[in-house]
């Protein structure tokens, strides 16, 4: 007995993929200049706080410090690439189960919440100082008290990034990457002007990280204070590093980007990570060895909320000249600390969309905006806390 097969003409099949919000891809390059928004904020301050800590050799560990994230980075890159839709709450639920994944998101989330005004506040600082001092020269004076003056900037910033974020996320990389080409502008010019200034007046490395040149502050030391143990080398350091760890604060959002990136992911992210790393070590490392070498010891102190304007007024060159460039550098300490608000608002979106992903939080989080296909409750809630 045979069967005759008869075959029709195969109809090409139709694949609809339905989502809940508009899909956006960013570059690497994007993907970078979200996480240095917030790392990069980073080389103004932390060397400040380090050498109160525990003194002049406060720039190598720094620099210990930056080049531990290369560690940080690939446990970043290998987690998020492992567990394909990466995040702390992915790869806390894998490893350790769901409550804990839920305390790790709340911790992960706090911090954003409040990095956002805290920062935002920090930039709205920066400018208030520079108005006070370009109207004083005027005999005039600004219209309200510093910190009111901040405090309103900050809120226009808040506003300003939920609305970018609102419209889509290329928007606020948009902004991240003109931060960071013009936080590139201004390093260019300072590295190019402390190294004439070197050659011209001379300089010299801080002291080596050796028990003889620490000089720890009370309330660097806690509860270690009048016992024997800062006197143990081994302890001495890693209070010295532990005191210089803000200065890696932002590498959390390499992981929160992870999904956003543009394929193939698992290269681009390498790549993203790649960036940070070096931007960051020769950014934020060299910013705390040209502060030790450029700004007498007795003077150093003044500047420690903002080495890079110290470093700025301490070089090479008509007063004129060096106040213009200080007056930049605190455009750019604003620019960058305001990026670090969008890097918050764009972090904890990435960590609730996951939470809500796997049925924590409502589906009506999800819900896409009319106009922009963004899940803009999940913005409106994050910048209402903020």
């Amino acid at each position: 007995m045979s069967t005759d097969h008869t075959t029709s003409p195969s109809k090409p099949t139709q694949v609809v993929v339905a989502t809940t919000v508009l899909l956006s891809f960013i570059s690497f390059w994007r993907a970078a200049a979200i996480v240095l928004a917030d790392l990069g904020s980073s080389a103004f301050y932390p060397g400040g706080i380090a050498e109160q800590a525990v003194g002049k050799a406060a720039p190598w560990f720094i620099l210990g410090v930056m080049l531990f994230s290369w560690a940080v980075r690939a446990i970043y890159i290998e987690s998020s690439v492992m567990f394909v839709r990466g995040g702390v709450y992915r790869v806390v639920k894998e490893a350790m189960g769901g409550t804990m994944a839920k305390l790790s998101v709340s911790a992960l989330l706090f911090d954003y919440v409040l990095t956002g005004p805290i920062s935002a506040v920090s930039a709205g600082l920066y400018i208030a100082a520079l108005a006070a001092e370009i109207l004083g020269h005027f005999h005039m004076g600004l219209p309200m008290a510093r910190d009111q003056f901040a405090a309103i900037l900050a809120m226009g910033i808040i506003v300003y990034f939920w609305r970018r974020n609102t419209r889509g996320l290329r928007e606020s990389t948009d902004d991240a990457l003109h931060i960071m080409q013009i936080t590139t502008v201004m390093a260019v010019m300072l590295f190019g002007w402390a190294a004439f200034t070197l050659i011209t007046r001379g300089g010299h490395l801080p002291p080596a990280p050796t028990l003889d040149h620490f000089s720890f502050s009370e309330d660097a030391l806690g509860w270690l204070k009048g016992t024997r143990f800062p006197a143990i080398t081994a302890i001495a350091l890693l209070v010295g590093f532990g005191h210089s760890f803000l200065a890696m604060s932002g590498y959390e959002s390499l992981a929160q980007v992870y999904r956003e990136i543009e394929s193939p992911k698992p290269r681009n992210l390498q790549r993203t990570g790649v960036v940070v790393f070096v931007y960051s070590l020769i950014f934020t490392g060299s910013v705390s060895f040209l502060a030790a070498s450029l700004i007498p010891d007795d003077v150093r102190p003044q500047f420690y909320d903002n080495l890079i304007s110290g470093i700025a007024m301490h070089l090479a060159g008509p007063l004129s000249l060096r106040l213009g460039f200080q007056a930049f550098v605190v455009v750019v300490g604003f620019l960058i600390l305001a990026g670090a608000v969008n890097t918050a608002i764009v972090g904890s979106k990435a960590v609730l969309s996951r939470v809500s992903e796997d049925g924590v939080l409502p589906d009506w989080f999800r819900q896409p905006h009319k106009k922009f296909g963004t899940t803009h409750r999940f913005l409106n809630m994050i910048v209402g806390l903020q």
